[in-house]
């Protein structure tokens, strides 16, 4: 309403009545979906006056490297090398370099690209085998086509639902690629909203990279919220503490005794506010704004209550 745009990653399918409601775009991302996604596309222009020749692709490389160790299995120290050379290598053979990375005009790399490079290097049989499911094999439907949709104006929900559990943190990380790139290629208020983001925070390469996004974000107009139930697995991470301590607003609510204490430790909350989020109701909590600590309630009218409600056992909207 405010002419703000707002992403979301939802795992679950919980924000389609939500689209359906007040209108957006729902886009369902599964092996069989007609929407793709490359992750070796570019930002289209970067909006950074300090960006010099290269930067845009050796930092494409970097976050490439991230995903394969998603994708393949974590990497040994000799494997990454091999896959950072066959990645520029990559890029290079559609002209896109160090020296020139800028993509206007060029065509842009794919899945396929990168393992035919892989299948002509020394040491690179056992990375082959692993990526051939995702280029020929099958799981060759999500990651191995050029990029067909585009972000339009208002509400886009992006579903992983339909994924396998090992394939879900993958597609999330792929997407957080996606956003970031659209998000330096046009300068413009967005709000990315990343839910269940345990799945992004249980891998470090892509944990690392959901820091990276939150600590530039602001700085390209975009706004970050991250949500998660597992809180254990969250902080657990160096990079997930980092992004809920350094986040401007924090909400905490009803939690398990088995969290409490991670969260009193990261929080710093008094015996009391322990004791208010372990016996709260539906929607009470803690709202932490800087320094301030406020006991809050929220209520949803009835016809709020319709559209978000994830309950099983709500009535049929």
């Amino acid at each position: 309403m405010l002419g703000t745009n707002v992403i979301v990653l939802d795992p679950e399918n919980e924000y389609k009545t939500l689209v359906d409601t007040v209108g957006g775009t729902y886009v369902n991302i599964n092996l069989n979906s007609n929407e793709k996604i490359n992750p070796f596309d570019l930002p289209r222009a970067l909006k950074d006056a300090e960006a010099k020749p290269g930067d845009l692709l050796r930092g494409a490389i970097i976050n490439l490297v991230g995903l394969m160790n998603l994708m393949l299995g974590k990497c040994t120290s000799s494997e990454e090398s091999i896959l950072e050379k066959a990645i520029t290598t990559t890029y290079s053979l559609k002209g896109i370099t160090y020296q020139d990375d800028d993509v206007t005009g060029k065509e842009i790399p794919i899945m396929r690209d990168l393992y035919s490079v892989l299948e002509t290097m020394d040491g690179a049989k056992g990375l082959c085998e692993r990526l051939e499911k995702y280029v020929t094999g099958v799981f060759a439907g999500v990651f191995s086509e050029r990029t067909n949709i585009d972000l339009t104006d208002g509400l886009v929900v992006f579903s992983v639902r339909d994924l396998d559990d090992i394939l879900r943190p993958v597609a999330m990380y792929m997407l957080l690629g996606y956003v970031w790139n659209v998000t330096r290629s046009s300068l413009k208020k967005r709000v990315l909203v990343v839910d269940e983001a345990w799945n992004v925070m249980q891998h470090e390469d892509s944990a690392k990279f959901l820091f990276g996004l939150v600590k530039r974000a602001r700085k390209y107009g975009l706004g970050v919220t991250t949500i998660t139930q597992d809180v254990e697995d969250f902080m657990t991470s160096s990079y997930g503490k980092a992004i809920v301590t350094n986040s401007s607003i924090q909400l905490l609510l009803k939690q398990s005794p088995a969290s409490i204490d991670v969260l009193q430790n990261v929080f710093k909350l008094t015996d009391q506010e322990k004791y208010i989020l372990l016996n709260a109701s539906v929607g009470q909590g803690l709202f932490f704004a800087g320094s301030e600590h406020v006991g809050i309630q929220v209520l949803a009218s009835y016809f709020e209550e319709k559209v978000i409600t994830t309950n099983p056992n709500a009535p049929a909207k």
